[in-house]
């Protein structure tokens, strides 16, 4: 069984979490005399790692079972040119780590859940010195990434409790999350060495995509003079006139082709949008994989995509189908929907905290922001795979909808290629629907209002919550306003977070009596007051949230601001496609803060009263 990438870690009680192992992945069937141990395709590991093989025979259980073989160093961490070098008696920690069984006195046990198989692994394999169990982290993904990150391991795997054990598959219930960018590479070639180097300067390699091979770049970096020796030796038998690739190659020196036969593992910084692997290290051979089998380890498919701002260029990797993408979404200014589709793969790791476990309500606006614009709730059943839901019952509809919800670059596109330009998702996350994150104040303009009055408000309505000891956190629209959120951890019910902005709310319409307004209906509403809406906070209520692109002239974003920043002169259009992403990567996430420690409201309501 094989695992799919995943982004980013994440906490769930539906998973497991497990050091993601830097070795050979090895196969071992245990039974006395007659153990084998041997490779993903079927290489014996037996004489090459006799400690273990011998430690394997002693095993009393009739199993099959699943590990990693790693090589620790003198910290406990595996390093897979430790596992390069190993030589049989040295002495060097070399381990077994088991995490799965297959089989159990001939009978399988891969129906069983992930869960039921461990604890019968866990039952039946005896620790020992050279072969262990794999233990996991229940449900807490992100603590425990963070620690694999403190510790400098490769990263971690997650494995869905329920899932079974589907042989010789590549699932979502198994995912990778790396903290380090590792892959498998074919070696095609080699440069000639320069200066003091010795045999050779650098490796030219490759991945087969459709069958093809494709170049990915060459490095010079990661050997000494022992593997250096070793692997000109290897490569020697190897040489070729004829040019293994199917495209052209970038090297600035002349080449010694090969036959494609040898696999590496590499580690690199970034994918270029040519598909080149940016500053590749040179890791150690791979003895276990064929070299048709290296296809490069990316999630999905990629997509090139044009971009008319001056944003990065570039490809979109994602399972998800990307279409018409020059279909102009902004006549006046020219952007298309590829645009938003890159504006939402470079910002994704800033907006995604901001969507996460949140139910979304689809605002499609599929020709663009002078067509018409539709809601789309229910996900229905042609949502993709990758796309998770959350179910709820509407007495209107007298049906239940599947809101769909965002907890991946994958789903994130495919909701901007439905012709989602903006992103509106609910105070509350599928955890605690009835308990949002935050209040939301939105400060909501006539055309009569000046954006320097929306300013004003916004200054007094701050005020007065610092007064009370209360923080609060400002952002623009995106269109003519702007909100103000309040953290509450979800700590209180929607209830009670609507009577609380209603308070705030009063009291800074009692301040600004001249341009601010609690009436909702339109026609009743003076035409030069700002509305100060408190009614956003219920229950499948939106508003665009942080880093959200609007379907506005300007295609403007709706960016977090520093108070410091709010003031006279501001302008709602100052944030927008083509700037936004510079001004995010200089300041980061300054609106992360309203999702962590929420605020004491009895406290604060009881300053406000003073």
């Amino acid at each position: 069984m094989l695992a799919k990438i995943s982004d980013e870690p994440f906490d769930s009680k539906d998973w497991i979490f497990e050091i993601k192992w830097d070795g050979y992945r090895a196969i071992a069937e245990i039974a006395g005399s007659k153990t084998k141990l041997y490779s993903r395709n079927g290489l014996s590991f037996e004489n090459k790692y006799p400690e273990i093989y011998q430690a394997l025979t002693t095993i009393k259980a009739n199993i099959v079972v699943d590990g990693e073989i790693v090589v620790l160093d003198k910290e406990g961490k595996p390093g897979f040119q430790l596992l390069q070098q190993y030589n049989p008696g040295s002495g060097e920690l070399i381990t077994y780590y088991v995490f799965d069984v297959l089989l159990v006195n001939g009978e399988s046990v891969q129906h069983k859940t992930q869960l039921e198989r461990k604890a019968l692994l866990k039952e039946l394999l005896p620790d020992n010195d050279w072969v262990k169990y794999c233990d996991h982290i229940d449900s807490k993904g992100t603590k425990f990434f963070s620690q694999a990150q403190k510790l400098g391991l490769e990263g971690i795997i997650a494995k869905k409790k329920q899932a079974s054990y589907e042989e010789g598959r590549r699932t979502g219930n198994w995912l990778k999350i790396r903290n380090v960018l590792m892959e498998e590479a074919v070696i095609a070639g080699f440069t000639a060495p320069r200066k003091s180097r010795k045999y050779f300067g650098a490796l030219v390699l490759g991945i087969y995509k459709k069958g093809k091979l494709t170049y990915i770049g060459h490095t010079g970096t990661g050997f000494n003079d022992k593997s250096l020796k070793e692997l000109h030796t290897r490569m020697s038998k190897l040489v070729t006139d004829v040019n293994p690739f199917s495209g052209p190659v970038k090297v600035n020196a002349a080449v010694t082709w090969l036959k494609p036969e040898l696999v590496c593992n590499i580690k690199y910084t970034e994918i270029t949008g040519e598909g080149i692997r940016r500053h590749p290290v040179f890791l150690g051979l791979r003895e276990d994989k064929e070299a048709e089998e290296v296809t490069g380890d990316i999630p999905a498919d990629t997509t090139e995509v044009r971009t008319n701002n001056n944003m990065k260029k570039g490809t979109i990797r994602t399972k998800a189908s990307l279409t018409n993408l020059d279909k102009i979404y902004w006549p006046d200014e020219g952007f298309t929907k590829g645009d938003v589709l890159n504006y939402y793969n470079s910002v994704y790791k800033y907006i995604i905290r901001h969507l996460k476990g949140r139910p979304q309500s689809l605002k499609r606006t599929p020709n663009g922001i002078k067509g018409k614009s539709f809601f789309h709730k229910d996900a229905g059943e042609n949502a993709p795979d990758f796309v998770d839901t959350y179910p709820v019952y509407s007495d209107s509809a007298d049906k239940t909808i599947d809101y769909l919800v965002c907890n991946n670059k994958d789903t994130l596109l495919y909701i901007a290629n439905l012709g989602c330009i903006e992103m509106n998702p609910w105070n509350s996350r599928v955890s605690q629907p009835d308990k949002p994150d935050y209040v939301v104040l939105d400060l909501d303009p006539s055309d009569k209002n000046t954006f320097d009055e929306v300013v004003e408000c916004a200054l007094v309505m701050n005020e007065i919550l610092t007064r009370a000891g209360c923080p609060s956190f400002c952002k623009t629209s995106g269109s003519t306003g702007l909100h103000i959120y309040i953290p509450l951890n979800a700590k209180y019910t929607y209830e009670q977070a609507r009577a609380f902005a209603q308070i705030v709310a009063s009291i800074t319409q009692e301040r600004l009596p001249g341009t601010t307004t609690l009436e909702r209906s339109l026609s009743k509403r003076k035409k030069n007051h700002i509305y100060l809406d408190y009614l956003q906070n219920k229950e499948g209520a939106t508003l665009s949230c942080p880093y959200s692109l609007r379907p506005k002239p300007g295609a403007p974003v709706s960016m977090p601001l520093d108070w410091k920043e709010v003031k006279p002169g501001l302008s709602p259009t100052d944030f927008n496609i083509k700037n936004a992403l510079s001004r995010i990567e200089k300041k980061g996430d300054i609106f992360l803060p309203v999702l962590k420690k929420g605020i004491d409201m009895q406290a604060v309501l009881g300053a406000l009263s003073d």
